[in-house]
Formats: structure tokens, sequence, C-alpha cells
């Protein structure tokens, strides 16, 4: 029986707005409750901010912050919205730490949800959420439909899909 399940939000394409006027994209509020509401989800669930920002701007003190939220957190389940270009990096990042017996897994999207049918955020956090409550404790990426362990995926820029490396 799993408990609450803690999703931290960081960030990334997943979370950006479009603005109509200059054609740019930014970030104003995680689009996470509404897609709970709208998937008419049941699980108990606890969404914290932790930062909004691009994974291509992410730093190594930005890292530190999604470690200790991790670290500290009293729930062993825990799902962590991100960009996709450095997941692997904060992935690694998570399981080279002192976390231990915590299911850790990384999402995100290609297109931000924002822009309704075209993005892939609903069903791969949809996914994630799955997995999330199933895995081992460790550290994973879930984006596609499918699930990797930290060190035995990367994003193929070619196609724009995660792959594994194994």
């Amino acid at each position: 029986m799993h408990d609450t399940i803690q999703l931290f939000v960081t960030g990334g394409t997943f979370d950006k707005d479009y603005n109509f006027i200059t054609g740019e994209l930014y970030f104003k509020d995680t689009h996470l409750p509404e897609m709970f509401e709208r998937g008419r989800s049941t699980l108990d669930l606890d969404i914290k901010t932790l930062m909004m920002v691009d994974s291509l701007e992410m730093t190594d003190a930005d890292r530190d912050i999604i470690i200790h939220s991790c670290r500290r957190c009293v729930h062993s389940d825990i799902l962590i919205t991100h960009g996709t270009d450095r997941m692997v990096a904060t992935a690694q990042a998570l399981a080279e730490s002192d976390i231990k017996d915590k299911t850790i897994v990384l999402t995100g999207a290609m297109v931000p949800y924002a822009f309704g049918s075209s993005s892939d955020g609903f069903f791969n956090l949809g996914a994630a959420l799955a997995f999330v409550q199933c895995l081992d404790p460790g550290v994973y990426i879930c984006m596609n439909g499918r699930v990797f362990a930290w060190d035995q995926v990367m994003k193929n820029r070619k196609t724009g899909y995660f792959e594994s490396i194994s």
C-alpha cells in the first residue's frame, strides 16, 4: 500500500506557456493541478514547486535543491517534472546522492502541456504516476510510455525520444 506521492515541479517544457503576441515560451505556474483534475486522479498527491527553469539553464545549485528536497521528503514515492535536456544529469546526481529507500521518477515533455492535444506531457505524467507506485526504490526516467533506470537511458536529439543505451 502506497501513501502520498510527492511531486516536485522544476519547470522544463512541461510547464511552459506560450505568449501569442511574442511567440515566446515562458513560465507562469505549473499545470499539474489542472492535469490531475482533468485526468480525474484520485491519488493522494502533494505538489510542491521547487523552481521553474528550463533544464538547459539548470545549475548544480538547482540540482542541490532537488536532492535536498528528495532527501527531506517524508514520502517514499517521488515524481519530478523536469526539462528533458538535462533530465539524465539530474537523475545521475540523485542516484549518486545518499538518498536510499525512495522511488524517484523523473518525467517531462517535448511539447508544452499548454499546446493541448499535441503535447506528450499528459501521457508522460500518467505513465510516470503508474511507474512510481510499482518500481523498487531507485532513480528512473519515464518518457514515451517507457521507464528506464537512470544510467540506462539517453535522449536521442535527432528523434526526440528517450532510448535505452544498453
